[in-house]
């Protein structure tokens, strides 16, 4: 693995190396705490995240990408003592939001700011997915949408960096989507999100969570890490795109290995809803 140095940049002036302050964790916690304590969620298998060294965790992208995805990050750092990087959606980096992000340790989500991450030995993770697979349709809940999507395993050849899949289950069954991005019901909004210079694909579903309400309904949500792919067999391929392609099809089916893992214990918790952790409560 070649080194990137303490010379390396990221893009929008990210800071290279991250340590959040205690009282920046706290905050982030309580700011955490009302989904924590709704969806109650069950972490696996995180040590299969190695302590130290370049590390892609590759997920999958659930419903509107961003409401499971923070509770794994400080479990990853309790749990493994490492700050995760991640890479995020351009339409996010927009000053204001795009400082918080930065603190916490998350960059635009380019090669070049992965490449340099990994080679300094950092942990990032990656939804391959992206927008299109977090706007989801009807029909489409928990499919991965990797079509094309050959860049992350690209840059985990390139690093050497092992590969752990990182499955997330709970979020797209907190809600039914009424009518998703596509629906003729949806078309003024489809026109305003083409406006603003967005890919018209990437127009939010309409949502129904607690009755008629936008409020999820409270699923528990389960993460589970699978075990570290070693992208060492494709490393001396003279064909880097069939090598990416290959790793992009592993990886892909150690994710979908670890999706299956979490629906068969979301199927024997008595705990999965909030009714069901009440009960659990009781002392008869």
């Amino acid at each position: 693995m070649s080194g990137a140095g303490s010379d390396a940049v990221l893009s929008d002036n990210a800071p290279i190396t991250v340590s959040p302050s205690r009282w920046e964790l706290l905050a982030l916690e309580a700011v955490l705490a009302p989904l924590r304590a709704w969806t109650s969620p069950k972490f696996f298998n995180l040590d299969n995240i190695p302590a130290q060294g370049p590390v892609l965790l590759v997920g999958n992208h659930n419903l509107m990408g961003g409401i499971d995805a923070p509770l794994l990050m400080p479990a990853i750092l309790a749990e493994r003592g490492r700050v995760v990087r991640g890479l995020a959606e351009h339409v996010l980096m927009v000053p204001g939001v795009r400082d918080i992000l930065h603190r916490f340790g998350a960059v635009r989500g380019t090669r070049g700011n992965c490449l340099a991450l990994l080679e300094r030995g950092e942990a990032v993770v990656v939804f391959p997915g992206g927008g299109r697979e977090a706007i989801r349709r009807k029909g489409e809940k928990y499919v991965l949408k990797w079509e094309g999507r050959t860049g992350f395993a690209r840059m985990a050849i390139q690093a050497g960096a092992p590969i752990v899949p990182i499955a997330m289950i709970g979020i797209d069954d907190a809600y039914d989507i009424v009518a998703d991005g596509q629906s003729t019901l949806l078309s003024p909004v489809r026109g305003l999100v083409r406006a603003l210079g967005i890919n018209p694909e990437l127009t939010p579903p309409l949502l129904r969570g607690v009755g008629p309400t936008p409020v999820p309904r409270p699923e528990r949500f389960y993460f589970s890490a699978g075990t570290p792919i070693d992208p060492a067999p494709w490393r001396d391929a003279q064909d880097l795109d069939a090598a990416a392609e290959a790793l992009r099809d592993v990886v892909r089916k150690g994710l979908e290995e670890e999706l299956r893992f979490l629906f068969d214990q979301r199927e024997r918790d008595t705990g999965r809803t909030l009714s069901g952790r009440l009960r659990g409560l009781l002392p008869f």
